[in-house]
């Protein structure tokens, strides 16, 4: 399935389901917790999840991307969806320990945007000997920027494969033992109307007592690097232990291939769900996630 028909009928499946639909024949058993309701992310945080919309939670998008035969990376703890629009978050944590801010006045978004651009030339090597298509870095679709109140940092790059446009919408929320990141996929042409409901719910989000970015200590794990690297993924440390092929393999990950990931594998598994199976279904359990 191709990257553009991945979007088409994610939009569809999830647009024309008002509720995802469980049959005698899926046994992937899949728990909803449709809105209003409240998810849990681990132990970590939580968020709410409104009427008109889903959640599930990170051992079942796991079972997801599984299906999908897609790397999984143990961090995935969820994925928050429209059942009437075509995009969803989705929230993975790094437990890599306290971010210092020290370089918020400092971050050099044309600089990092070079090293990203050279991350995925390397890296698009590698998708040449596999036989796919090269991602192209178009440029800033928002340069980094840090909120020294809600300690959130957020930046989007826009690219293309094949001439197809693709956007990667990146926050990162700073807790006290590490970093929350969300990931908005949505078709680019639909980010504008997009953003004030995916804001909104953001808004809602909050670290669990104890995981505060206010709640660091003397002696807590802090991280090796800031907020610099975390556009970079955190691939700036190490890069001259580790080469540059590493530092650029882990740098493109991080930068498209979660947002490709995320599109094929729930499309593919929502259309799964919803073809070939029992006419009769019944209705999605709304047990509120472990």
């Amino acid at each position: 399935m191709s990257f553009t028909k991945s979007i088409a009928v994610l939009a569809l499946l999830i647009g024309t389901a008002s509720l995802p639909a469980q049959t005698s024949e899926n046994k992937s058993k899949v728990k909803f917790l449709t809105g209003p309701a409240t998810a849990r992310l681990s132990n970590v945080a939580r968020v709410d999840v409104p009427a008109g919309y889903f959640f599930i939670d990170g051992k079942d998008y796991q079972a997801m991307l599984k299906a999908e035969r897609e790397p999984v990376s143990g961090r995935e703890l969820g994925l928050l969806s429209s059942t009437n629009r075509d995009w969803s978050v989705i929230f993975e944590y790094d437990d890599i320990g306290y971010v210092k801010d020290d370089d918020k006045d400092s971050l050099n978004a044309d600089k990092l945007l070079d090293s990203i651009k050279r991350g995925t030339a390397e890296a698009n090597k590698q998708r040449a000997d596999a036989g796919r298509a090269p991602i192209e870095v178009i440029g800033w679709e928002l340069p980094p920027r840090y909120d020294s109140n809600t300690h959130n940092l957020e930046w989007a790059i826009r690219g293309a494969v094949e001439g197809r446009p693709i956007l990667n919408y990146n926050t990162r929320l700073l807790g006290r033992k590490g970093v929350m990141e969300v990931v908005l996929v949505v078709q680019p042409d639909q980010l504008n109307e997009t953003l004030p409901a995916f804001r909104n719910l953001l808004s809602s989000y909050n670290f669990q007592t104890g995981e505060t970015y206010a709640e660091y200590r003397p002696g807590d794990k802090i991280a090796k690097y800031g907020l610099g690297a975390l556009v970079l993924g955190g691939a700036a440390v190490g890069a001259a232990k580790l080469g540059l092929l590493t530092w650029v393999i882990v740098l493109f990950k991080k930068a498209w291939k979660l947002v490709i990931v995320a599109f094929a594998a729930v499309a593919s598994f929502f259309k799964k769900l919803f073809t070939g199976r029992s006419a009769k279904a019944s209705q999605p359990s709304q047990n509120t996630p472990a």
